[in-house]
């Protein structure tokens, strides 16, 4: 839910606070990652070593991510087509071994693309690099709606059954830890009926926090109980709370409440 405008600022700031090269990552074996606009404060989420790896929802890493976490490249929508391939060769030679698909192509106010442009467009643009790295679905989101949410990926897919995507990516935003646990589920049955072996959950959060954590002991109740469950999913790969900034799994640039409990839940 990161609009082209605000990952784009957000990136030149990170690039003037932090003008290093990219490095090679290695990812470690866990599942959970951040999700970033600025760079200098996943180092907070990371300390404790249970983040392996982390994405800004650009094709770029701009300054340095601690060592051990892997920078996974997304290519946003169409407003990134130009320069995507000097950005995806730089990053997977500097050891990404995922690629993520567009960004709630399926939400008006994100990557909004129909299925079958959205189709045309993956095989154009992150098919070619198939054998490079794993390919991961377009990031849709948890509406139930028709045409939205899995109704969405399940008209894509129809129209990209050769594109070479091996992982499903969803959005999730909500209100209690059973909707989250139905949502996901029903993603990794979906996956699972496409050959897919992965499901990401790149974003999720309830919908108290959509704006910033608002009670922050909620909040770690609720990623208390669903992260455990999310590790012993074999369905799920990778998922990363809504999102590492400040005011909502961090507060002055440390972990708050909610921070702390992601981290060590």
């Amino acid at each position: 839910m990161v609009s082209f405008t605000k990952l784009f600022t957000a990136g030149l700031v990170a690039t003037s606070a932090m003008a290093a090269p990219m490095e090679a990552k290695r990812a470690s074996s866990g599942k959970r990652g951040a999700a970033y606009n600025d760079v200098t404060t996943v180092s907070s989420l990371a300390s404790g070593g249970s983040i392996s790896w982390a994405y800004n929802w650009a094709g770029s890493l701009s300054g340095l991510l601690p060592s051990g976490v892997e920078f996974v490249p997304m290519l946003w929508g169409p407003k990134m087509f130009g320069g995507w391939v000097t950005a995806i060769e730089s990053a997977l030679s500097s050891g990404s071994t995922y690629i993520l698909g567009f960004n709630e192509p399926d939400m008006a106010s994100q990557s909004s693309m129909s299925p079958s442009d959205a189709a045309n467009y993956y095989m154009t643009y992150i098919t070619p690099w198939s054998g490079k790295a794993k390919l991961i679905s377009p990031a849709v989101t948890s509406s139930t709606q028709a045409g939205s949410g899995l109704d969405w990926f399940e008209s894509f897919i129809g129209s990209c059954s050769g594109c070479g995507i091996t992982g499903l990516a969803v959005h999730w935003y909500g209100n209690t830890a059973d909707e989250f646990k139905s949502f996901v589920t029903k993603a990794v049955d979906t996956a699972s009926r496409h050959s897919m072996s992965e499901v990401w959950i790149t974003e999720f959060a309830l919908n108290a926090d959509i704006s910033g954590a608002m009670d922050t002991a909620a909040t770690a109740a609720f990623l208390n109980e669903v992260l455990p469950w999310l590790d012993s999913q074999s369905g799920v790969t990778r998922y990363s709370y809504f999102m590492c900034a400040n005011n909502y799994l961090l507060s002055d640039n440390t972990l708050n409440q909610a921070g702390q409990a992601y981290v060590s839940a």
